[in-house]
């Protein structure tokens, strides 16, 4: 799996141009985010609410990688980062974390989470 981040408002997968937010389990699944659940809760998807990061606990995986967007606005609330404790959590801004995801994928089970505007 290879995922690139060519502009603001786009990532690739596969080839594949997702022009929204993304979650890709370690599976290889990529799915849309669910950012309206912390939206709704907080009046911006650049909170990650506990209740939308439980949506993607769906597969065990050693890494939780969170692009935070192309001027790093989303961030893990502390109550999201407690459900992952434990486990290894990097926050890094889109293009770094796209970076970091493609040298870990095949090495690790790798969650990302990966916010493509601001």
């Amino acid at each position: 799996m290879r995922l690139e981040y060519p502009a603001f408002g786009k990532i690739i997968v596969d080839g594949k141009t997702y022009e929204h937010d993304i979650v890709v389990y370690p599976s290889g699944r990529v799915e849309k985010r669910k950012k309206w659940l912390s939206k709704g809760k907080h009046g911006t998807s650049h909170k990650l609410d506990p209740e939308e990061l439980r949506e993607y606990l769906k597969e065990d995986f050693d890494v939780l990688i969170v692009g935070t967007g192309f001027y790093g606005y989303l961030s893990l609330l502390p109550e999201s980062r407690a459900l992952v404790e434990g486990k290894e959590v990097v926050e890094l801004p889109t293009g770094k974390a796209v970076e970091l995801f493609n040298e870990l994928w095949g090495k690790k089970r790798v969650l990302g989470i990966f916010h493509v505007t601001c």
